[in-house]
């Protein structure tokens, strides 16, 4: 069967000369199969980037691409193939054989990218297409064959030709298995696999073409003149068409990388914005949470006083009066106590509609925690601030049906009147808060107007701020009691917080809140601060000596310290008179105080953390400051504040505010230590949602130190008898917390820091 000149199926003939001696260059071999190995993978990356486009128009342009990478590839392969042939004849190419070869490769190529753009590429359509793309390639490979002119005849042996179309099928199928696999992935083992992929193809490629080539055989008849040729030609036009196929093989596969980067690029961005929506929302319900109390909805603490200031600024200048009152629950502990927090928490929701119920529509009504209210009021005169008082204290005595009881509830509320008692949001509530002592002390049950009688109160204060100067500068009455800090992944105590005391000579033990704001008012607080910072080094040395090196101790920091560019060299010289290595020490600073000048705190902050002591962010969620400054500040650990889990889990909200705050520290791989827990469903809740350390009186109250060598060392030994196991219990024996007198008061106490 003669085909375009070709002997296809034929035998030799019986005269003739046989032109046995054809070889091929070895570098144009090697050369056809870098161009063949380059140009699959290109088509590889052009699948890739073709199943990944959503964009019809991007799809279209990866497919001609590919197309245009394939047909170059197998027509260079091929043209490069036919220029290695070196035989002694005079060889030439038909030009117009030559570009129709290249058509029908451009064509099996579309082909096959068209293929390969179907989503549901099966095992049997890659059959049939396999077979249709392996026919082309066969064909495209014949068309090139006749296109090579010579003064012989071209015999093609049955058994090579047809193994070669075979090889051409099957190397078909092979590519489109292989490209429908690598259409998906990423990493390096999948850039690997995709090189050894296209090695294999190429090789199929290039097997198939001299499989063919060697069903090849020249014959020149009797009567013709062999003429020798010259293939001097040869190298530089294949090393042209290599470049140039290689050029557009190598422009696609970075094209393809370009849009891959871009691609992931876009994808990061769509994290990052997906994060920051979460943050957002988070940041949202911190806000919420920030102004409202999630248990009552009343206006909490930080709300009240914004609303409160806008109020005194509307009556500046003008002649209106305005009553700020204080309440307070009478004997509410005792619900607690004995019907259990859940009771007390329906009966502060009881009350708070009591009392909204007996306040007009434009009353101020707020909760700033446990069972103290606050409302602020528009007046005439001060009797509507009386009638008003006693308005709520007998809408408090009805009855209320409680746990299967009917109890009635009292309350002592404390009044002062703007502008007679003050003019300023602090001395209005401090004054309301005065009058509040004053009822009850005077047997509960009642109200009292601030009078100027209190002011021997204010006289004690000024007594306080004389001695206290005198016991910091002096060193006599102040003492450090250290409350532990356990994490929940070893059940050990990690860290110790230190918080001052002051055993006054008159008035016994003092909590930090009768004399921590003297200290602030005063200017003292930074002289606490470092005394603190330098006794809470030397007790940890001393620790540390007694066998307990692995704990740290956390330090407040109150703004006025953190505002000094003394600072840092004050911690190293603390850490340095101790004897005690950085990484022992952590100074906890709260949000408010990092919001004075945020550049000058970064710096100072990175400055200690370049010692190597850790930095740690008090109250979280509670202070003024932004998510952006969050991500800025050089921090180790997140403290969330007591407020947001005193009501876990029993409130929905309170759960998903600390869920969030946990999954955005670890986000920005900060610690989470959560205070004032106090119940042992609180610490689980905590333990299960990936909190990294406790701190409550669950665990232990602050202790001074010579109490708490005996506890260190009786829960090493509990830890050391534990029978290992997969999780570690915190140790919650009742004696850690039972002689603690108001567990509120305690909890309030460690939130300051002090």
């Amino acid at each position: 069967m003669e085909w375009l000149g070709l002997k296809m199926f034929a035998g030799l003939p019986a005269t003739g000369q046989i032109i046995l001696e054809c070889r091929h260059n070895p570098f144009l071999v090697l050369l056809a199969f870098s161009v063949a190995s380059t140009a699959c993978f290109a088509t590889l990356d052009m699948a890739e980037r073709q199943s990944h486009s959503d964009d019809l128009t991007a799809r279209r342009q990866w497919r001609v691409l590919g197309a245009c990478c394939l047909a170059g590839g197998l027509w260079a392969m091929h043209f490069i193939g036919m220029l290695a042939l070196q035989a002694p004849l005079d060889i030439h190419y038909d030009a117009l054989l030559t570009g129709v070869s290249l058509l029908i490769a451009l064509l099996v190529a579309w082909l096959t990218m068209n293929c390969l753009d179907r989503t549901d590429l099966s095992l049997g359509h890659c059959l049939r297409m396999a077979l249709f793309i392996g026919a082309g390639i066969s064909f495209m490979h014949y068309v090139g064959m006749a296109a090579l002119q010579t003064s012989a005849q071209q015999y093609y042996q049955s058994g090579l030709t047809l193994t070669a179309v075979a090889f051409a099928m099957a190397t078909s199928l092979a590519a489109l298995l292989m490209a429908r696999h690598f259409r998906r992935g990423s990493g390096t083992l999948h850039l690997l696999m995709k090189y050894g992929a296209s090695l294999l193809m190429a090789g199929g490629i290039v097997i198939t073409h001299f499989t063919g080539m060697a069903a090849l055989t020249l014959v020149t008849p009797d009567d013709s003149v062999l003429r020798l040729g010259s293939n001097d030609n040869n190298l530089q036009l294949a090393l042209t068409i290599a470049f140039i196929t290689l050029l557009i093989s190598g422009g696609s596969i970075s094209a393809a990388l370009a849009d891959k980067k871009l691609q992931s690029k876009e994808h990061d961005l769509r994290r990052v914005n997906l994060l920051l929506s979460q943050l957002d929302q988070a940041r949202a319900s911190l806000q919420q949470a920030a102004h409202y109390d999630a248990l009552t909805n009343l206006v909490n603490r930080r709300g009240f006083n914004q609303v409160f200031a806008e109020r005194l600024a509307e009556l500046a200048g003008s002649e209106g009066m305005l009553a700020v009152m204080f309440l307070d629950i009478d004997h509410f502990k005792r619900i607690n106590d004995s019907l259990g927090h859940a009771a007390g928490d329906e009966l502060l929701k009881v009350i708070a509609g009591h009392i909204k119920a007996a306040t007009r529509g434009h009353d101020l009504v707020a909760r700033f925690g446990g069972d103290e209210f606050c409302i602020v009021t528009r007046l005439n005169n001060r009797e509507e601030a009386r009638h008003l008082a006693q308005r709520i204290m007998l809408r408090m005595k009805e009855p209320i049906d409680l746990a299967g009881r009917r109890m009635v509830m009292t309350t002592s509320i404390g009044i002062s009147i703007y502008p007679d008692d003050g003019r300023s949001t602090e001395e209005l509530l401090k004054n309301a808060d005065l009058a509040l002592y004053q009822s009850k002390g005077c047997g509960r049950n009642s109200l009292h107007f601030f009078n100027n009688g209190l002011k021997t109160r204010a006289t004690l204060e000024l007594q306080l701020e004389e001695e206290l100067r005198g016991a910091l500068f002096e060193a006599r009455g102040l003492c450090v009691h250290y409350q532990p800090i356990f994490d929940l992944h070893t059940g050990q105590v990690a860290k110790l917080e230190a918080l001052v005391r002051w055993q006054h000579p008159q008035h016994g033990l003092l909590s930090p809140e009768r004399f921590i704001g003297i200290a602030e008012a005063n200017g003292l607080i930074t002289d606490l601060d470092l005394w603190v910072l330098r006794q809470a080094c030397e007790d940890l040395a001393e620790l540390g000596r007694r066998g307990h090196e692995r704990l740290r101790v956390t330090v407040n920091c109150s703004a006025l310290t953190l505002g000094r560019e003394e600072l840092a060299g004050e911690v190293e010289m603390a850490l340095f008179q101790a004897g005690l290595e950085p990484s022992h020490l952590e100074l906890e600073v709260t949000e408010n105080a990092l919001m004075g000048d945020i550049q000058h705190t970064v710096s100072l902050l990175k400055r200690i953390r370049a010692q190597g002591v850790a930095l740690s962010i008090d109250d979280f969620g509670t202070g003024y400051s932004s998510l952006a400054y969050l991500k800025r500040l050089p921090l180790d650990v997140l403290k969330i504040d007591r407020s947001f889990i005193q009501d876990v889990p029993g409130s929905q909200k309170d759960r998903e505010i600390v869920q969030a705050i946990i999954v955005m520290a670890h986000t920005l791989h900060l610690k989470v230590v959560t205070e004032g827990v106090e119940s042992h469903e609180q610490r689980e809740f905590l333990s299960t949602h990936g909190c990294d350390f406790l701190q409550g009186y669950l665990l232990s109250r602050p202790l001074a130190l010579d109490e708490l060598g005996p506890l260190l060392e009786r829960l090493e030994r509990e830890q050391t008898s534990l029978t290992p196991c997969c999780d570690t219990a915190l140790p919650a024996s009742p004696g850690l917390f039972a002689d603690s007198p108001d567990l509120h008061a305690g909890a309030s106490t460690a939130r300051r820091g002090h």
